[in-house]
Order: structure tokens, then C-alpha cells, then sequence
């Protein structure tokens, strides 16, 4: 097979994780009815908490996660592929959680999982502050994933920022990338979609972006506009600022094909940094 149709499920998260597991069960099963072959939630699925204290109280291991065992019954109910974008995971021997991604095969099997590599540590210009680091532990191995249709690399939110995590996906073989988030609304008005579209131009992948959106709480509101963008940058699909779904058809020869036009991947030379020293003698 060498084309398939993903689902970007857009969703409010809030505190209660059985009501925004009831959402995206729901929202799941009708993307699976739509023709959706790889369906993808968004950063934090079961839980989106200002309160850091109850979201360690909430938390639950891997094994026992509630999402994770539905959404896994979920792929085996609807034979698709699920991504949950990230869950709020409990660690052992560790007092800080894990934001991690599970990607789900059709039989329910967990096919691969990675932990955020780049934690949120920000102080905007509005008065926003968000310090990740102090509840999350970062990961620190990226991870690509065969699937039926070829390579998939997962990241998570803030890693779009650090376009050397993706350079490194597309030369492992990914094709597809994966970014579910949680971009709060300021910086998704302003970077989003530009970084978005970067990330599938820089590598000539497929990049599949689902999204939280609206009001989670007095101080969390998320940009939401789940993208789902083809190898030559162009939006396939998008989603506004409520919860949902979008759905695009995914072609891999795509992928090959704009590789060969824009063949930067093959291009790429090691180089060294001069000094300024240098620099300056050079331009004499």
C-alpha cells in the first residue's frame, strides 16, 4: 500500500481524564467510520491541568493508563492505526511525569513510544510563563517507527522548534512526521503553520499535526488549527478552533517525488564554524 488516509482529532482537554477519554473515543470512532486508516490526537490527551499537584495525583503508570489500555481497544475495534499524541504518564522511581507519545498498531499492540526530548521552558511577552521541566522528565532518544506504509518519526509540540530532531528523522528513513500539540494560542498565531510547513519542506515528508484548541482552564487556552501538510508544504487539511477532526489522503510516492526536485537530504555537507578571527581575514 502506498497511500492511506489520516485523521487529525482536535480536542479541549481539561482535568477530568474519563471525560476526555468519552471525547476522543467518540471522536476516534467517527474519523475510523470517515475512511481514516492512522488517526492522531493531540499533546496530552487524557489531561490538560494547570494544577501540577493534581495531574501527579491523576497520573497513572503505563500499564495502568486508562487511555492508553481504551485507545488500544480502540485500534483493535476499528482496525486503524492510533496515535496518542501524548499522555500524561506517571514514572517510576521519578517524582517528575513522562509526556509521552504512543503510536498503536491495528491488533492493539503499543508498535513504539517516545518521550518530549525538548521541554517548554518560556516566558512570553504577554506574561505567559510555562516551565515544563519542573513536572515533565525530557526523553532523550528519538524515534522512527515502520508502519504499513513506511517510516513514521514521532516528536511532540515544542520539538518543531529544533529542526535537527526532524533532519535526523528524515535521514533515519521517516517519511511522515508526526506533531501532536498543545501550542498555546500566542505562539501558534505566530509560528504554527510557518514552522509546520518548514518542518515538511526541510525534509519532504508528510506532516501530521493534531492539535488541542479553545479554553482548558483560567490560565491555559491552545491555538488549535490541526494541520495536516504534504512534502511540498502545501496544507492538505485543516481544522479551526473547535474540537473535531480533519481527515487528508496521504500519498507516499509523494514523498520520492519532491525528494528528487528538491534533493537537500543528498545535499547535505559537514562543515566547520570559523572564528571571527578568521572570518575577518578571509573577507581582506
Amino acid at each position: 500500500m502506498t497511500s492511506f488516509t489520516a485523521a487529525c482529532i482536535q480536542l479541549t482537554s481539561k482535568s477530568d481524564v474519563q471525560d476526555n477519554l468519552n471525547v476522543a473515543s467518540e471522536l476516534i470512532r467517527a474519523a475510523a467510520g470517515a475512511g481514516a486508516d492512522f488517526i492522531a490526537t493531540p499533546e496530552v490527551t487524557n489531561m490538560l491541568d494547570p494544577d501540577k499537584a493534581a495531574v501527579r495525583e491523576k497520573a497513572q503508570f503505563q500499564e495502568d493508563d486508562v487511555t492508553l489500555s481504551s485507545f488500544r481497544k480502540l485500534a483493535e475495534d476499528t482496525g486503524t492505526w492510533i496515535l496518542a499524541g501524548s499522555l500524561v504518564i506517571k514514572k517510576p522511581n521519578d517524582d517528575r511525569l513522562a509526556n509521552r507519545s504512543f503510536l498503536i498498531r491495528p491488533d492493539g499492540a503499543i508498535a513504539a513510544a517516545y518521550d518530549k526530548i525538548h521541554m517548554f521552558d518560556v516566558e512570553l511577552s504577554n506574561g505567559e510563563s510555562h516551565k515544563e521541566s519542573r513536572a515533565y522528565a525530557p526523553g532523550d532518544k528519538a524515534s522512527v517507527v515502520e508502519t504499513t506504509w513506511g517510516p513514521i518519526g514521532l516528536s511532540i509540540c515544542y520539538d518543531v522548534r529544533f529542526a535537527h530532531l526532524y533532519q535526523k528523522l528524515a535521514l533515519a528513513g521517516a517519511g511522515v512526521f508526526t506533531v501532536p500539540a498543545a501550542f498555546t494560542e500566542t505562539t501558534g498565531r505566530a509560528h504554527w503553520h510557518v514552522l509546520l510547513r518548514s518542518r515538511a519542506i526541510e525534509n519532504g515528508v508528510f506532516v501530521i499535526a493534531p492539535a488541542q484548541c479553545g479554553q482548558h482552564s483560567e490560565k491555559r487556552r491552545t491555538y488549535g488549527h490541526s494541520l495536516i501538510i504534504d512534502p511540498w508544504g502545501e496544507i492538505l487539511s485543516e481544522a479551526g478552533d473547535e474540537p473535531g477532526y480533519i481527515t487528508a489522503r496521504i500519498n507516499m510516492d509523494d514523498i520520492s517525488r519532491r525528494r528528487q526536485q528538491i534533493p537537500n537530504l543528498r545535499n547535505i555537507r559537514d562543515f566547520s564554524l570559523a572564528a571571527p578571527a578568521d572570518t575577518a581575514a578571509a573577507a581582506e
